[in-house]
């Protein structure tokens, strides 16, 4: 009977080490599927890791009224679609500048969406001052 539990105490032990080190490999495989996806980062304070994304993102500088306007504005403006005032008719910009404020009020309801437009007329990575190069570049105010 001794050597029966001789020979079963090899087996057993290399069983409970196999155990041990299968835990710890999966206790890190859980730590590693539970670290964050991402990080908030607050303006003005280092935030480690988003040089990354940045360079990911192009940042290729400021966009041209005209490429804002070929993208994103054409489509709806250059046909007057579902009552947007079309590229060039400085009448229907004028009138729609005069009820919203000027240029200013214009760029207000780009930024936030109008009617059928969606906020910043699809251009969601344009600043204000390249949507507002659009607007002047296809009221002619």
């Amino acid at each position: 009977m001794n050597l029966i539990m001789k020979m079963l105490a090899a087996p057993a032990t290399v069983l409970a080490l196999w155990a041990v080190s299968a835990q710890a490999a999966t206790n890190d495989e859980i730590a590693k599927r539970l670290e964050p996806v991402g990080q908030v980062c607050v303006q003005g304070q280092e935030c480690k890791g988003m040089e990354v994304a940045v360079a990911a993102g192009g940042g290729g500088g400021a966009k041209t009224p005209d490429d804002v306007i070929a993208k994103h504005c054409n489509a709806c403006h250059g046909t007057g679609l579902l009552g947007a005032p079309k590229i060039g008719d400085t009448a229907a910009w004028k009138e729609r500048a005069d009820h919203q404020g000027g240029l200013d009020g214009i760029l207000a309801k780009a930024i936030t969406g109008i009617n059928a437009m969606p906020p910043k007329g699809t251009c969601a990575d344009c600043s204000d001052d390249e949507l507002k190069g659009a607007i002047k570049k296809m009221s002619g105010l």
